[in-house]
């Protein structure tokens, strides 16, 4: 397991220098964005897609800097509702895969995305509970969209042999662990999760409960490092589903933290444990979204936190058992 990061906040910087200042602090690992909501900057398809000279390059400025790509992450829409954008978002999650074919990257980082709640919808519509029962029925008719797409792309991916690892987060149709393990049931094993602890923290879902029963069927592809803290002095008259804008940071029930600032060292020691114990041997890709710190600060204090918490060796044979 090494440590990883999503290189989105290193957008204005070139690649070179972004990986430069990425290996001096002791990350292994990166996650290039390729389009969708965490852009290109730093990995354009038409630069790179059939190109093997610029893949080429790319390849030499990773081993310059002893880093390997741990995934390619296009997170957009394929199921909006809107036509020209399901379009778009699924135009950039297959070249993605291609992508990852030709730089020998084995994952693709993605959302499930959100249909309408009926055929006639012109916008996505998260459904949260099941009555009065057109919600019902409006959830039914997004499963049916979903299965539908997402069969036929997790066909395309195994063709091509690239696991995509779909991050639960509200506001999406797989957003928790059952959600995520009924889409994988319903295609294939190249289906799975981007595990981002983030989304589930704030509701109220036991991570490592999660890891262990999504890793009870492999279905862990991609981990994500970043944390939630809950602000209970808020959440008590609001609940967890806020509105309030991400920059009113005293108003919110719940904020993005730094690794480390949302549960302790101790949680983040589990969290590594349990990703252990049921096989996971990936990044642990950090995503900075902390409003409270700067990307480096924040990233650097992850990085921190995770030194401690990763296994560098294998275990070797329980000889106490014996």
């Amino acid at each position: 397991m090494d440590i990883g990061v999503l290189t989105v906040p290193f957008g204005d910087e070139s690649l070179a220098d972004t990986l430069a200042y990425l290996a001096d602090i002791g990350v292994g690992a990166v996650e290039l964005g390729c389009g969708g909501n965490p852009g290109d900057d730093h990995l354009s398809r038409d630069q790179y897609l059939d190109d093997e000279d610029a893949q080429a390059e790319l390849h030499g400025l990773l081993a310059d800097h002893d880093l390997r790509m741990s995934a390619l992450a296009t997170h957009n829409n394929p199921i909006h509702p809107d036509d020209d954008h399901a379009a778009r978002a699924d135009e950039e999650l297959r070249e993605a895969i291609d992508l990852a074919v030709q730089l020998d990257v084995g994952t693709v980082t993605c959302f499930s995305g959100l249909p309408a709640g009926g055929p006639n919808d012109e916008v996505p519509n998260w459904v949260t509970a099941p009555w009065p029962t057109e919600h019902s029925d409006a959830h039914d008719y997004q499963w049916e969209v979903a299965i539908a797409y997402w069969t036929d792309l997790a066909d395309y991916a195994d063709e091509q042999g690239v696991d995509v690892a779909i991050e639960m987060h509200p506001n999406m149709l797989v957003y928790e662990p059952h959600g995520m393990q009924r889409l994988r049931d319903a295609t294939n094993e190249r289906i799975g999760a981007n595990f981002d602890p983030s989304h589930l923290y704030w509701q109220g879902i036991d991570v490592t409960e999660a890891i262990r029963f999504l890793g009870e069927d492999d279905a862990i592809h991609h981990v994500h490092a970043k944390d939630t803290k809950v602000y209970e002095a808020n959440a008590r008259t609001k609940g967890v589903f806020d509105m309030t804008p991400y920059d009113q940071q005293t108003e919110r029930a719940w904020l993005f933290r730094s690794v480390g600032y949302g549960h302790g060292e101790a949680h983040w020691k589990d969290v590594v444990s349990t990703l252990r114990m049921v096989g996971y041997d990936g990044a642990l890709s950090i995503e900075h979204e902390d409003a409270l710190t700067s990307s480096r600060e924040g990233l650097e204090k992850a990085v921190d936190v995770l030194q401690r918490a990763v296994f560098e060796t294998q275990p070797g044979e329980a000889y106490w058992a014996e």
